[in-house]
C-alpha cells in the first residue's frame, strides 16, 4: 500500500523516482497526519459513512483544478474503492506536484431501483484529508444485472457541484463497466437528491434523461468514461455512452490493475507533464506495462478524445479543440 510521505525506494520499478520538491511542505504534512493516525487500511465495513457521503449536500471548491473520481461500485467492482484507496497517496501526490491546487471530489455509483445507497459522495478536499473521505465510501456490491444509476450521479454534478474558480473544463472521470438507466424517475432524485436547508433544488414534474443530463455535463466537465476490461467495442454500451459524452471520450482499459495510472496519464498528458507521468510509473511498473498504458493514452488528445496524427512531435495543437500538447 503506497504512503504520504517521499520515499519512493521501496517502489517496484528499476527506475528512480522523486516528486518535485515545491510540494514536499504539504507532503510532509500528510505524511505526519498519516504516522499518528497509524497503519492505512480500507477496513471491511457494512456500510458507508452517511453523515460524509450524503449526497442532498450543495459540494463546492475554491480550486482551479478541481477533480471528480466516480466509480462504479455494482457486483465485482464493489472493490474498487478499496483499489483506488490503495494508490490515494500516489494519485494525489503525482498530480498535486503539477499543479497544487488540485482538489479531488469522490463519488460511489449504484442502482436507485435496488440499493441502499445507489450514490455517494464526498466533498472536494486535497492531501491526507482525502483518505477519511475515500475510506467512507462502501461497495455495496448490489445493482442489477445492467444498467445503473449514472444519470442520477450526473444529474447531481449538474445541481449540486460548483466550482467557480475552474480555469479550464476540468477533469471528471468515470470508472465503470456498464450502461445507464435512460430515465431516472424524479421519485428517485427527490428521495436521494431533494431539497436541503441549504437550498438545494430538485422538485421535478417529471423523469431524467440520463443521456441529456451528460451531456450538460459535458459542457462544463472534460468527461471520460473508463471502460473495465470486458465486453465488446461498439457494443450496446459504447453506443449508449456515446451519446452521452461522445464516442472519443470513452477509454478502454486493458489492464484493471492499472486503471488508477491511466486516470492519471490522460490528466498528465493534458496539464503538459506526461514525461514526467512515465517516468513515475517506470518506478513502479517495467517498461513493458508502461509502454501499455502509455500508447492509447499518446494516440488521443487529452481535452477532447480526438486522434493524434502518429508522426506529430513536439507542439501540437489539436485541429478539434485547438489544445496545444507537448509530444
Amino acid at each position: 500500500m503506497y504512503s504520504w510521505d517521499d520515499d519512493t525506494s521501496k517502489w517496484y520499478g528499476s527506475a528512480k523516482y522523486e516528486y518535485s520538491p515545491a510540494a514536499a511542505p504539504a507532503r510532509i504534512a500528510s505524511a505526519e497526519r498519516a504516522k499518528a493516525a497509524g497503519p492505512r487500511s480500507y477496513q471491511g465495513k457494512s456500510g458507508p459513512n452517511e453523515r460524509i457521503i450524503d449526497p442532498k449536500k450543495m459540494v463546492s471548491t475554491q480550486s482551479a483544478n478541481p477533480l471528480i473520481v466516480a466509480i462504479d461500485v455494482t457486483g465485482s467492482m464493489s472493490t474498487w474503492p478499496a483499489e483506488i484507496f490503495d494508490r490515494l497517496p500516489l494519485l494525489f501526490n503525482t498530480l498535486a506536484q503539477y499543479r497544487p491546487d488540485t482538489e479531488i471530489c469522490f463519488a460511489a455509483i449504484g442502482d436507485a431501483g435496488v440499493d441502499k445507497w445507489p450514490l455517494q459522495v464526498t466533498s472536494f478536499a486535497s492531501g491526507y484529508d482525502l483518505e477519511q473521505l475515500l475510506g467512507s465510501l462502501y461497495g455495496e456490491g448490489g445493482g442489477g444485472d445492467a444498467p445503473e444509476s449514472y444519470g442520477l450521479f450526473a444529474h447531481w454534478v449538474n445541481t449540486h457541484v460548483e466550482i467557480p474558480n475552474a480555469n479550464e473544463a476540468p477533469f471528471l472521470i468515470v470508472f465503470g463497466d456498464i450502461n445507464m438507466h435512460a430515465k431516472i424517475p424524479s421519485v428517485q432524485v427527490k428521495h436521494y437528491l431533494g431539497k436541503e436547508e441549504n437550498g438545494s433544488k430538485d422538485w421535478l414534474t417529471g423523469d431524467i434523461d440520463s443521456i441529456k443530463e451528460w451531456q450538460k455535463v459535458t459542457q462544463k466537465w472534460n468527461t471520460w468514461f473508463l471502460r473495465r476490461p470486458g465486453g465488446k467495442r461498439g457494443d450496446k454500451i459504447d453506443d449508449q455512452w456515446a451519446k452521452a459524452i461522445g464516442a472519443q471520450k470513452i477509454f478502454h482499459i486493458e489492464d484493471e490493475q492499472r486503471a488508477v495510472d491511466y486516470a492519471m496519464g490522460l490528466v498528465a498528458r493534458s496539464w503538459g507533464y506526461f514525461d514526467n507521468f512515465q517516468e513515475n510509473m517506470r518506478a513502479r511498473q517495467d517498461e513493458a506495462k508502461v509502454v501499455q498504458v502509455s500508447k492509447p493514452i499518446e494516440m488521443i488528445c487529452p481535452r477532447c478524445g480526438a486522434p493524434i496524427p502518429v508522426r506529430a512531435d513536439g507542439m501540437f495543437k489539436c485541429s478539434f479543440c485547438g489544445t496545444t500538447l507537448k509530444l
